[in-house]
């Protein structure tokens, strides 16, 4: 009964105009002089026959739609009528269908950030009971408080939550991003002395070689993020003291290219095409027990959604090699405004 009503509806309008029609033609006639009573009454059961033939047979052909759209869905399936017969039905159920794989796109997109976010809060946890509680028993021990490594311990909680600051921000990447023009060197020597205590922990040396005047355009914070995580991975990843770290900058032929080279253990070739997608930890991540697998996925995240092309290379026992390319550089002025606000000085390092 229901399909029945909503048929007529849709055709309540074509009905109307089809009785205005008939009658049109009536009165035309009847003022022309044509006065047959019964050929009139003829006429308007002739068009009563074949307006309802042509109804029912249209309705016979859309009633499977009609009962499809009428049914109480259960799952998202349902929205993907089948058996459809008239022009306007296929090009109706073909919308659906690419409104319904647009649909499925964005729900296993939504999904999979979800897992991803509970799955690096858990980890992250967990990770983070560690220096707890190597905190607590330091702070249990007599004597005097040994600070050294309780600042470690701290530190290591700060670069946790860090990473989960940041991994949050990067759903609303676009809202927080603001391109600046930017001094290289005094960008990176920032991002080294916030590492000063990292770098002196390890016995590791950083050695920058980048030209004064070298301008790149990028967001400013968002680099010190990325390359901040290239070189702690970089020391964190050399266990002999000595070893030196290399920040360099060269031209190329679409713009200029920031290496940074270390002299650690390397990655290993099976690992290396992975090493920048989310929760790998690889063989080096099991070395040390710390490592989230997420770091080098934020990175290039960054690094991606800055245009900011990124390459790995690396050979095991040799070291590794991050290559991040500005084909936006010049060799100009920074902002001086903003070089002050970024800058800061060889001896501070």
């Amino acid at each position: 009964m229901k399909q029945i009503i909503l048929f007529l509806k849709e055709h309540l309008s074509w009905i109307i105009f089809e009785a205005m029609l008939v009658t049109f033609v009536l009165v035309l006639y009847w003022l022309d002089g044509f006065r047959g009573i019964n050929t009139a009454i003829y006429s308007i059961i002739m068009a009563l026959l074949l307006t309802s033939g042509f109804l029912v047979g249209r309705f016979i052909m859309r009633r499977s739609y009609y009962a499809a759209i009428l049914r109480k869905p259960e799952q998202m399936e349902d929205a993907l009528i089948r058996n459809v017969q008239t022009t306007e039905q296929r090009q109706s159920t073909a919308f659906m269908r690419d409104l319904y794989g647009l649909y499925q796109a964005e729900v296993q997109s939504l999904y999979a950030a979800q897992h991803r976010q509970l799955q690096f809060v858990n980890q992250w946890v967990h990770q983070m009971k560690t220096p707890i509680s190597v905190i607590n028993l330091l702070l249990q021990e007599e004597g005097e408080l040994d600070k050294k490594s309780l600042r470690e311990e701290v530190d290591k909680i700060q670069r946790g939550l860090d990473v989960v600051l940041v991994n949050a921000r990067l759903e609303t990447f676009e809202e927080d991003m603001q391109i600046e023009q930017v001094g290289l060197k005094s960008l990176i020597q920032q991002i080294v002395t916030d590492h000063k205590r990292l770098f002196i922990t390890n016995g590791v040396f950083p050695v920058i070689s980048i030209d004064e005047k070298l301008v790149v355009a990028t967001d400013p914070k968002w680099m010190k993020i990325a390359i901040g995580q290239f070189i702690t991975n970089a020391v964190k990843y050399t266990f002999e003291k000595g070893k030196r770290l290399y920040i360099l900058a060269k031209p190329t032929a679409i713009g200029f290219e920031l290496t940074i080279r270390d002299e650690g253990i390397g990655i290993p070739a099976s690992d290396l095409k992975r090493v920048t997608k989310a929760f790998f930890t690889g063989e080096n991540g099991r070395l040390t027990g710390e490592s989230t697998g997420m770091g080098l996925y934020i990175a290039d995240e960054i690094c991606l959604k800055l245009g900011h092309p990124l390459t790995i290379d690396s050979e095991v026992g040799q070291g590794t090699s991050i290559k991040i390319l500005f084909t936006n550089g010049e060799i100009g002025e920074a902002d001086e405004k903003l070089d002050r606000g970024i800058g800061a000085g060889d001896e501070d390092l």
